[in-house]
């Protein structure tokens, strides 16, 4: 399983307006991914300007897949609400209780 983790500075007082978005525009686009199996997203209580979400993928090629043909659209429909350009790191994921993964350990 692979993880993408985007990481978003919004507009003042924006960062609900960027989940209510993500999670009424933009679930719609991740679900017709191949490969793409959950998304989550944080909206900080420390920084109200920040918000993270986290995507997991079958593989890290569905996941790059995405990266190329659906991010850019995805950025836009949010573009109105964040200040800059949301900044992506990927992550193999070693170990998740919600979708029972455990990496398989090399001695």
């Amino acid at each position: 399983m692979f993880a993408r983790v985007v990481e978003i500075t919004t507009k003042a007082g924006k960062a609900k307006d960027v989940a209510r978005i993500i999670s009424g525009n933009v679930l719609t686009i991740l679900k017709s991914q191949d490969g793409f199996l959950d998304e989550i997203t944080l909206v900080s209580n420390q920084d109200p300007n920040r918000v993270i979400g986290i995507s997991f993928w079958q593989t890290e090629q569905d996941a790059a897949k995405y990266q190329r043909e659906q991010f850019a659209n995805v950025t836009e429909k949010i573009r109105s609400v964040i200040e800059g350009t949301p900044q992506v790191r990927t992550f193999s994921v070693e170990q998740s209780t919600a979708h029972n993964i455990v990496a398989e350990r090399v001695a």
